[in-house]
């Protein structure tokens, strides 16, 4: 874990292959402290620039430091271990001093050069700097990149229509996979696939009068066989006529919030994205003809 806004301090354990962790009732490996089964790595690494608070991990901030050349805008900076380990050291992995290099990933991922699963700082040997390694989270926002989600199509008000003041108004949007979901894609890059799965959660609609009407779904479709019912799942009333709009119009919105549930590279995620389409509402007064 990175502290402090002069100098972080980041502590990995390493394990030792030659012995045996001490084993837990639940079938983990027990850590706690630094035993004889491990090595306390410390590691003076520089504040990302711009100092104050927890530097947070994958923000490199564009600094040179300990980086490894072309590591650092992936979320995940492995950086050489400076100063390197004595000759002695288990860290050298039965290599000398400048046969290749000890290096520190501070991020929880297959360690290069190794055959264990990394912890937060664990320290290893490499003969060549490391590749970068990818964040999964940057590989699903590249998959939902790939989707081209787009604002909802809105059915109902209809641009051409012409609607009555306290008379319901249906609101209904046609479904897609690119406007409503759902929609799927993945992406992969050194060597992990993420998949992203999108779908709507909910439709909030600004009406142009001051009024907000968020749905859960994309609405039912009106037949005339509904007469002056109201929507059973998504409508308005307009309480005055647009006479007095610019344009004679109410302009409103549509917008939509997409959720989308990710995974892969060993990790899960969520995101939230939002698309909007613009409409408009002529309404008018109610004509009363005759007594």
């Amino acid at each position: 874990m990175l502290r402090g806004s002069g100098v972080a301090v980041l502590s990995g354990l390493v394990l030792v292959s030659a012995l045996t962790p001490a084993a837990r009732a639940d079938g983990g490996v027990s850590v706690g402290g630094c035993a004889d089964q491990y090595f306390c790595v410390h590691v003076d690494i520089p504040a990302e620039p711009g100092g104050g608070g927890d530097p947070k991990p994958g923000n490199s901030g564009g600094g040179k430091g300990n980086d490894v050349a072309g590591i650092g805008s992936t979320g995940c900076s492995i950086r050489l271990l400076e100063p390197q380990p004595p000759a002695d050291s288990a860290l050298w992995e039965g290599h000398t001093p400048g046969d290749g290099a000890v290096y520190v990933n501070p991020c929880i991922n297959k360690g290069p050069g190794t055959g264990t699963t990394d912890t937060i700082g664990l320290a290893f040997w490499s003969q060549a700097p490391p590749a970068a390694a990818v964040d999964p989270a940057v590989l699903a926002q590249r998959a939902v990149d790939s989707m081209l989600l787009a604002g909802p199509t809105v059915a109902s008000p209809r641009p051409e229509g012409r609607y009555t003041v306290g008379v319901p108004m249906w609101l209904w949007v046609t479904p897609s996979p690119t406007t409503w979901g759902p929609n799927q894609a993945s992406a992969s890059a050194g060597g992990i696939t993420v998949t992203a799965t999108a779908k709507v959660s909910s439709i909030t609609w600004s009406m142009g009068d001051g009024s907000r009407v968020t749905c859960s779904g994309p609405g039912t479709a009106y037949s005339a066989a509904r007469g002056m019912s109201p929507s059973p799942d998504c409508g308005h009333r307009y309480r005055n006529a647009s006479a007095g709009q610019h344009g004679s119009v109410y302009k409103g919105t549509a917008t939509t919030t997409w959720v989308i549930d990710w995974a892969g590279g060993g990790q899960s995620g969520q995101l939230t994205e939002v698309r909007d389409t613009p409409f408009t509402v002529s309404v008018g007064e109610l004509q009363v003809v005759g007594q």
